[in-house]
């Protein structure tokens, strides 16, 4: 794939080429999130909710972005995020001055209204600075109108939408719905621009120095201490992804974006704005192994209100709100290079079971920490029921392929339900651990070769990295030996270079099909520790770790050869493992045998 690394083109004429995503940061506030370029523009943002329309979708060719960059094309750039929050800092050098943009969505966000946060300031020099806001709400079939400037700020109707902004008095409108100007700083001062829209009209006043208050208290309560941790910037990061990825309603999104490709050209791209209760239970897991923090609730509460409303008719997603994932349909842009734009997902409808395994392992993990509500300890009664009519289907499995016999799902549930077994007592305890016995034997029969290594599903004896997931998690145990002559066949078939990949697509090379899939990393460094390989998890964790960009933001998948993200951005269950890496990886004792 042919991918843009920095070369410069003049905003004026509306247009915003695409670059490599290793480049882009993410802002996010829990109810929505924005993509920023390393040239300052925002070109992905939907409004109000994760799974709205975009008003900004330059990023997949759909037009509109906000733009605040400096007017001298002759720069180089870089960026960092402030620690423990998305507060993300552009930094750009021209020939006599450096400058700074402080980006933000701001905290506690509102599912009905978002509000973006720009401060420009001049460290050296003197700059001269464009803005460019090229509103494009309902996918870009919309348009901005009857805007008007009162009190210095101005306002507009954005189909359905309305538009504050502040900090732009002195640009202007044009015919086509862009709002341009220029404005210089010297040295030492800044200058703020705030963005709001919202489904209601507001009359609150926008003031910047508050809004930025609050952002910073909401981000230092809501992320914890992670300094006693294996890398505790990374872990600290990883965190702050998850709490902006993360809605008041608990659920939390599988990446902030839609129609990245896994792949140049092979169809292999989807939208990720909704809830898996597969990633949101890996999060909360991996929250569980370092304390009781909010958004181990927050996973909690989520799942279970989804257990308890569907039952066995659960779904692996949902949009943020608990509701149902759009089928499936195209989007008439040209999309991001090498991807077919599309927005909905064909696998909210799939029946995977080790969706309920996943779950269980929350429950139990909050349950240890005593964090267990009334309405979870039902919802564990009703996955076990779910569980002991459902486990002989096939299913998708973690991949969402065919159904199929998938030992993984099985070795899920299992895993899931001696945790509950452990951390409960009385009917639960017993019903858990004998169904737990009962899909194991079965599973074994099934899908255990006579050499001892795990087949990929009852009916493919291939190498699967996901037969990692519940060694991982401790089963089968580290005694078993089934689970060390898994792990050392799945090294020896998917891994290069220090990396892991899924599995082996037949006549493809690895790395050819697709990139190193960064989730599979992680898990090998948890699966190598829990068999006493210290040196080899920490191995496989700080090479993994190593597939981010600047930013410190994963993608779903690592092009090892060309040392690029593939996939949605930032991937939700990829930083959450990385968590979990950071907790274990630094205790003297693995996970309670």
């Amino acid at each position: 794939m042919q991918e843009r690394s920095g070369g410069r083109t003049d905003p004026a004429d509306g247009v915003c080429p695409p670059w490599v995503l290793r480049e882009y940061g993410i802002l996010a506030d829990g109810e929505r999130g924005a993509v920023v370029d390393p040239e300052g523009r925002v070109v992905w943002l939907c409004a109000p909710r994760w799974h709205s329309d975009a008003v900004f979708s330059a990023l997949i060719g759909g037009g509109g972005y906000f733009g605040v960059e400096p007017v001298d094309r002759w720069h180089v750039w870089g960026g960092y995020y402030e620690d423990g929050t998305l507060i993300r800092v552009s930094r750009w050098v021209t020939a006599d001055s450096v400058i700074e943009c402080r980006d933000a969505l701001a905290m506690p966000g509102s599912p009905d209204r978002l509000v973006l946060l720009r401060r420009m300031r001049v460290e050296r020099g003197a700059a001269r600075l464009r803005l460019t806001l090229g509103l494009r709400p309902g996918f870009a079939a919309g348009r901005v109108r009857d805007p008007r400037l009162e009190d210095g700020v101005w306002s507009a109707d954005a189909d359905g939408l309305r538009l504050r902004l502040v900090g732009a008095q002195e640009a202007a409108w044009s015919p086509g719905s862009w709002l341009r100007g220029e404005f210089r700083l010297a040295r030492g001062e800044r200058h703020d621009v705030v963005l709001e829209l919202s489904e209601r009209e507001r009359d609150e006043r926008l003031e910047p120095d508050r809004l930025w208050k609050a952002t910073e208290d909401a981000w230092r309560r809501s992320v914890p201490d992670c300094s006693a941790l294996a890398a505790p910037r990374d872990a600290r990061h990883a965190y702050a992804v998850l709490r902006g990825l993360t809605s008041s309603s608990g659920g939390m999104v599988a990446a902030a974006t839609t129609s990245l490709p896994e792949r140049a050209n092979t169809g292999r791209n989807y939208d990720y704005r909704f809830a898996w209760i597969r990633d949101q239970s890996y999060a909360g897991v991996a929250v569980a192994a370092h304390g009781p923090h909010d958004l181990l609730d927050s996973a909690v509460r989520f799942t279970a209100e989804r257990v308890l409303a569907d039952g066995e008719g659960l779904r692996p997603a949902y949009d943020v709100d608990g509701g149902r994932v759009p089928r499936e349909r195209r989007l008439p842009f040209p999309g991001y290079p090498g991807g077919n734009d599309r927005i909905g997902n064909r696998a909210a409808e799939q029946f995977q079971l080790d969706t309920f395994g996943e779950a269980l392992q929350l429950f139990a993990a909050a349950a240890h920490h005593d964090r267990l509500t009334p309405e979870a300890e039902q919802a564990v009664t009703v996955a076990i029921d779910a569980v002991e009519r459902n486990w002989q289907r096939p299913d998708a499995g973690l991949w969402e392929l065919d159904e199929r016999w998938w030992t993984q799902s099985r070795l899920s549930v299992v895993c899931g339900l001696r945790r509950v077994a452990g951390a409960f007592e009385g009917r639960v305890a017993r019903s858990s651990a004998d169904l737990a016995e009962a899909v194991f034997a079965e599973t074994r029969r099934r899908c255990l070769r006579a050499d001892g290594r795990w087949r990929r599903a009852v009916d493919d004896d291939g190498p699967e990295a996901a037969l990692l997931t519940p060694l991982a998690r401790g089963f089968p145990s580290a005694d078993d030996p089934s689970s060390a002559v898994t792990r050392r066949f799945i090294e020896d078939e998917l891994a290069q270079d220090g990396y892991l990949y899924r599995f082996r697509r037949p006549g493809t090379p690895l790395g050819e099909a697709e990139g190193a899939f960064l989730l599979c990393g992680f898990t090998m460094a948890l699966a190598t520790d829990r068999l006493g390989d210290r040196t080899g998890a920490l191995r496989w964790f700080e090479r993994t770790r190593a597939a981010c960009g600047p930013s410190g933001l994963f993608a779903e998948e690592y092009d090892v050869r060309q040392r690029q993200l593939r996939g949605n951005l930032p991937q939700a269950f990829v930083h959450a493992l990385l968590l979990e890496c950071a907790v274990r990886l630094n205790d003297a004792s693995t996970l309670p045998r």
